[in-house]
Parts: structure tokens; C-alpha cells; sequence
């Protein structure tokens, strides 16, 4: 899941989603505003969009908008912000802390639509505006963060903190507030101000370029199969759909291959060809790696070098020490403490799975090493003789139109909350479906938005994001608008898109993100749905997962897309005792990755490195095998280089701790336990961010996470 920051702004102020209210008043000692006229009444963001829920009218926005509407919300919030400082009045937490939240709301309306778009159905044009936006938006940052008269009240708050009767959302606003000045520079001097504002500006053009460079390699690179006696092993199904991508590429009678992940997950797990499992395989892992115009790897050495650069300004070792102060996890070293616990085991796990394949490869006279484009496609013939398990026999029963409404019926029994499509919203794309959520009595609760299959135009991955944010105003409720963005194979010939077990259990952990976001219920926008931090965020869309499994949730929607057969419970049997199957390679390759990003973000000197060198000697220091690469090479690592997980990767496994301990209280109490169920709904999916992350887990399960029931759930211990 990606989760957007616009600008290298620190503070807790939520630059993202868009939002109809009016400009807002904090309370009766709101800062005056001149009101004024600021943008064109033809551009579209100059009003609310007159749509069922104020949905963004995507048919009325043209490209040529985006930068006015940018730049005029840019000074209205310049003007908000101004008002803020300019006051009489003393500052109080009402005119200061909820005024700054409390600003911006036609950026927030813009950037939410426009960087929504940037990830789902770009285009040339869209990418020209970000790169002429990005500096705007890193200067407006920190034109806010760095503005001295602006801190100075935040602080004269915050200094009678003590003394102030507030809410625990409102002290953890105010104390967020505060630390994210300074965090952001407010306490340096005039020259440190100023290279810290030209760090930003060369790292928010870099990481813009980093994604450029990485999607522009994705999209070019294909194998082209002239010879269909080369794609023995592969499905009907698969093959369709290279030949419909062939088609669609001028090479009509063909069948041509991509490294985006419905293209080539198939391949390298069921291609009796292992030339084309290698090609494609190797193309996939040097993605922006080819000494050509998209070539990633001085940028990202120079991100890492700019980084230590800028935390060093800050008074922090390296960037990993910066970012994790505020974390949940809070240093480097208990990130280290954790891997540690779980790196030996699973490493020598997967050298076992190894082992096993390099037998079966010596049994059938393969006369070769186990390299890393093999280890799917002999993970796979293990799996279908040690448990008579074959993918092709599940997906019939994961379509994706009956796995949705899985997803659906399983947050209904868990959290009483109903789905109704509605096919008369805008759109983006003909892909995207719209649906209200509502409660069980009826009460509107906001919209979720599902865009499934690949196109070119999207990002790899899946992920959730929000057009508009829950929460509340002057008395008034903004609902939200939240999206899930994935990339699965369209439906080919006579058949609907089916899923591979792993895909609909993305399904399911891309929902629960959605139902953070939906179910919201705070005031407060840079503390409600996933506004939690980055190692806590990853937690309530793990816990979703867990119901995909159960058998009386496989019983609602598992069934065959021809018959209509429901799974028979031999196959669920299968599928449940291969659950644990590969966890050494999966758990390892992705610890893998997690230590190279805190490898490239605990630097503590600023020399650029040689990215090729650097990295092999990170993963030799940890003892990885040749025969797994880590989940993202550099030159590819998006969420790193490109998005909001810098020295954060760690974050899904230390989410994990806490998702595996949660469902262990389902399981205690019974998966659809109502009890259990509204505690998690109260204290995690509705809290957001509104209280210590530490706090809310303990209100929910009454106890600290034990990190027994994640090493269960992976096999890694009996």
C-alpha cells in the first residue's frame, strides 16, 4: 500500500485528499481570512463538484487545470497561514493548532485528485505538471515549516500544554504539531533554514524522477514468443492473455510477455522454458538498471547521499535514526532487534527449500544449479507433489467479481456495514466501480472506489489511497472518498478475471486499508484512517487477510466461475496445510529488501556510493543466498526511493507482529466474535491516529503484541 506525501512537509498537516468544505473556521477565535478570488469559475476546483457525495467530477477536469488550481491554492493557504500569524489575539490551541489543521483544504482538493491520477492513469502530460508542481509544493512546505513567526505560536502553546483542558486527540494534535516543526527545521538558523530548503527541492525532483524512470522501464520491457511449443506449462488462460497483449502491441499472432506482475508471476512459476523464465525474470530485476535514460542508479545514490546530508543538519547519526524517532519501533535498533529474531530462522528455512529443489532438479536430470528465476517454477512443483496442490485447480474459485463480494460479506458480519454500487458516478476510468458503504441502519458512511486490472497507465503493486479523508468541521462531517488500486489480469475470451491465491488474499488486505479509511471516525483529517505511523499502518489490512481461509468465509464466495461448485473442502484442506509452504524464501526475500533499505538509510557520511557494490555487499554481510534476490533491488525499490517508506520497508513485518496478534483474539473468541470485533472497530479502524499507536493496541487486546502468533502463522516455529 502506498501511502502519499505530497512535499517534504513534516508537520502533522494532511496535504492530500481533496475536500469540499468551505475555507475552515478553527472556533469563535478563528483567524480572519480576506477573502478573494483565486482561481478561474471555469476550472472546475473552484467550486464543490455538484455530485451524489461531491465525488470529483473527473469528466469535467482537463489537464491545462491542474497547475492554476495549484498554484492558487498554494497562496490561499499562504493567506491561511498569514491570517494565522498576523492575529492579535495570543495564541491558543483553537486560533493556531485546529487553524493550521485546519488550512489548505483546496490543496488538499487538488492533490488529492491529481496525485490519485499520477499513480492510477497517467500520462505524458500529467508527468510535465508533477515535475513543474513538485518544486511549488517543496518550497510551499516549507514556507510553512520554516516560517519562525508561525513556530512561535505553535510553541506558546505548547509550552502551557500542561495547563490546557484537551482532549487526547487534541494533546496528541498539539504535540504532533510542535515535533513536526521541529522536525521539519523550525529551531535551525537562517543558513541551516536555507539548506534544508534546498535539500528538499533536489530530493523532491529526484524521487519524482526515481518513479518517472521506473514506470517508463516497466512499460518498455517485454519477451516476444514466436513459438507457442515455448510456453508449455502455462494455463490457457495466461496465454490468452499474452496473446491479447501481443495484439495489443502490434504483434497480433504472437504472445509477448511483461514484468508486470500478472505477466510474469505465471511464467517464472509454471514456464517449462527456463530461458523464458530468465529472460523475463532478468528483465524484471534490472528495471532502471540498463545505463540508459531511465537508468536509477546515480539517482538513487545521490536520494541516499541527500538524505544523511539533511539528517545530519537535523542533529540525527543518519536518515533511519531521523525517520524512526517517530515511529513506533523509535530506533534502528529495535529494528535490528527484531529482524534478528526472525532472520536466522527463516534464512536457514529457505537453504531447506533449497536443498529440496536442487533434489528434484538432480532427480529429473536438469544438470544445473538452482538459480533465482528456477525457485518459483520448482516451489510450485514441490508444492503440487507435497500436497497435491496445483495453483491452476484454485483459481476457478477466486474470480474476482465472487472474491469481491467475499471481501464484502466478510466486513458486513464483522462490522454491520452494507455495499451498494452505484454505476452513475464519474469515473477516471471505465475500469473503476463505485460503491456507498453504509451502516447497518442505514447511515451513509462514505464511498469506495475499486480499480483492478492492469493497464499501462497504472504503477505496479496495489495499493489504497483517499480522495477525501474523514473528518469533522465546525460540526460537520466530511466523508470519505477511498480507493483501492490493483493490477490484476483482465478477463480473457469466456472467462472473468481469475485470481491466483495470492491475489485474492490481496484483495482482502487491500480492504482492510479501505475499511481504515472508511470507518474513521475522528475531527481531526492528519489523525483519522490510516494517519497512524508507518510501522502501525500495515497492521488492521494484515488482521483482513486472516478471513480469507476460513471456511465458512471460502463457503460465500469460493466457488467455481463455470458450476458454481463451492470449493470443495478437500481443496480448502490443501490450500490450508500449504499455507506455510515457501515462508523461508517469501519471509527471506523480503527481509532481504528490508535490510537493504536500512543498509542505504543508516549511512552516516554523505560519499556517493557505487549502487551495484554497495548493494551486493549489504546482502553478503547478511549471508543471502545467490539462489533468492531480495523482493526489490535498488534501482527498483520504489517504496524507498520514490514513496513514503524510506528506512520504513521494515514496516510490514513489525505491522505484522501486531496483525497475527490480533487475529489470535479472533481466534480466542470466535472469528465473527461481535465483542472483539466492535473493540477492533473502536479502538483501531476508528481511532486512526487520534491516540499513541501503543496505546489504542493495548485498549484493543488489554495486552503488549507477542511476536509468538506471527512466528507460528509463517511456519518458522511448531
Amino acid at each position: 500500500m502506498k501511502k502519499f506525501t505530497l512535499a517534504p512537509l513534516a508537520l502533522a498537516i494532511a496535504l492530500v485528499g481533496c475536500d469540499s468544505a468551505k475555507t475552515p473556521t478553527a472556533t469563535q477565535e478563528k483567524p480572519a481570512v480576506e477573502q478573494q478570488k483565486l482561481l478561474a469559475d471555469s476550472n472546475p476546483f473552484s467550486k464543490k463538484w455538484g455530485t451524489a457525495h461531491e465525488m470529483p467530477n473527473f469528466a469535467v477536469i482537463k489537464n491545462d487545470h491542474y497547475l492554476p488550481a495549484f498554484k492558487a491554492a498554494i497562496k490561499q493557504q499562504k493567506q491561511e497561514i498569514d491570517a494565522i500569524v498576523n492575529q492579535k489575539s495570543a495564541a491558543t490551541f483553537e486560533n493556531t493548532i485546529e487553524a493550521i489543521e485546519f488550512s489548505g483544504n483546496l490543496l488538499d482538493k487538488v492533490a488529492g485528485v491529481f496525485y490519485n491520477l499520477t499513480s492510477a492513469e497517467t500520462n505524458d502530460e500529467l508527468k510535465a505538471i508533477a515535475k513543474e508542481v513538485s518544486p511549488l509544493l517543496s518550497a510551499h512546505s516549507d514556507d510553512i515549516s520554516l516560517n519562525d513567526a508561525l513556530f512561535q505560536r505553535v510553541a506558546a502553546v505548547y509550552d502551557k500544554k500542561d495547563s490546557l483542558e484537551l482532549t487526547t486527540a487534541q494533546q496528541k494534535l498539539l504535540k504532533d504539531t510542535y515535533v513536526g516543526f521541529v522536525r521539519s527545521g523550525a529551531k535551525l538558523d537562517a543558513k541551516q533554514k536555507d539548506q534544508i530548503r534546498e535539500l528538499n527541492a533536489q530530493l523532491a525532483k529526484l524521487t519524482l524522477q526515481f518513479g518517472d524512470n521506473l514506470l517508463a522501464e516497466t512499460n518498455s520491457f517485454e519477451v516476444v514468443v514466436d513459438d507457442k511449443s515455448k510456453l508449455s506449462g502455462l494455463s490457457d488462460s495466461v496465454i490468452a492473455a499474452a496473446a491479447a497483449t501481443a495484439k495489443d502491441r502490434g504483434q497480433e499472432g504472437k504472445w509477448v510477455f511483461t514484468t508486470h506482475r500478472p505477466s510474469i508471476t505465471p511464467v517464472t512459476k509454471f514456464a517449462d522454458n527456463r530461458e523464458l523464465r530468465k529472460e523475463l525474470y532478468l528483465g524484471y530485476i534490472n528495471r532502471a538498471n540498463n545505463d540508459n535514460e531511465h537508468d536509477n542508479k546515480e539517482i538513487l545514490a545521490k536520494i541516499a547521499s541527500l538524505r544523511v546530508q539533511k539528517a545530519q543538519l537535523m542533529g540525527y547519526k543518519s536518515h533511519a535514526h531521523f525517520v524512526l524517532e517517530d515511529r513506533v519501533a523509535k530506533t534502528p535498533a529495535a529494528v535490528y532487534e527484531l529482524l534478528n529474531k526472525i532472520w536466522p530462522t527463516a534464512l536457514e528455512k529457505a537453504k531447506v527449500e533449497v536443498a529440496d529443489m536442487q533434489k528434484l532438479v538432480d532427480a529429473e536430470g536438469g544438470n544445473f544449479k538452482i538459480e533465482a528465476w528456477d525457485y518459483p517454477y520448482y516451489a510450485e512443483k514441490i508444492r503440487k507433489a507435497r500436497y497435491d496442490l496445483d495453483e491452476e485447480q484454485t483459481r476457478p474459485y477466486f474470480a474476482l467479481e465472487s472474491t469481491l463480494q467475499g471481501v464484502f460479506h466478510t466486513a458486513q458480519k464483522l462490522f454491520g456495514i452494507t455495499v451498494k454500487e452505484r454505476t452513475d458516478l464519474p469515473k477516471y476510468h471505465d475500469d473503476v466501480r463505485t460503491f456507498e458503504i453504509y451502516e447497518a441502519d442505514g447511515t451513509y458512511v462514505g464511498l469506495f472506489l475499486a480499480d483492478h486490472y492492469v493497464r499501462p497507465g497504472k504503477r505496479g503493486g496495489a495499493w489504497m489511497n483517499s480522495y477525501r479523508k474523514q473528518y469533522n468541521m465546525n460540526g460537520e462531517d466530511a466523508t470519505p472518498i477511498i480507493v483501492n488500486v490493483l493490477n490484476y489480469p483482465r478477463p480473457t475470451g469466456d472467462a472473468p478475471a481469475l485470481l491466483t491465491f495470492d491475489q485474492a488474499s490481496t484483495l482482502f488486505h487491500e480492504f482492510g486499508h479501505a475499511l481504515h479509511g472508511l470507518l474513521s471516525d475522528g475531527k481531526y483529517r492528519s489523525q483519522t484512517g490510516t494517519a497512524t505511523p508507518r510501522d502501525f499502518v500495515e497492521f488492521p489490512s494484515q488482521v483482513m487477510e486472516n478471513w480469507m481461509l476460513q471456511p465458512e468465509v471460502l463457503a460465500q464466495f469460493a466457488k467455481h466461475y463455470k458450476t458454481g461448485e463451492v470449493i470443495p473442502q478437500e481443496l480448502v484442506n490443501k490450500i490450508q496445510a500449504a499455507s506455510k509452504f515457501n515462508q523461508g524464501f517469501a519471509t527471506t526475500e523480503y527481509m532481504a529488501a528490508t535490510l537493504l533499505d536500512l543498509n542505504w538509510h543508516s549511512l552516516e557520511d554523505d560519499k556517493i556510493r557505487d549502487t551495484a557494490k554497495f548493494e551486493a555487499d549489504a546482502l553478503k554481510e547478511w549471508g543471502l543466498i545467490n539462489e533468492i534476490d531480495p523482493r526489490y533491488r535498488s534501482t527498483y525499490f520504489a517504496h524507498i526511493f520514490s514513496g513514503g517508506y524510506s528506512a520504513g520497508y521494515y514496516s510490514y513485518i513489525w505491522s505484522d507482529v501486531f496483525g497475527a496478534d490480533a487475529f489470535a483474539a479472533f481466534q480466542e473468541n470466535g472469528i465473527f466474535d461481535k465483542k472483539t470485533a466492535d473493540a477492533f472497530r473502536k479502538h483501531i479502524l476508528s481511532s486512526g491516529g487520534s491516540d499513541d499507536a501503543l496505546n489504542l493496541y493495548r485498549k484493543f487486546r488489554g495486552k503488549e503484541a507477542s511476536i509468538q502468533p506471527l512466528l507460528k502463522s509463517r511456519g518458522l516455529i511448531d
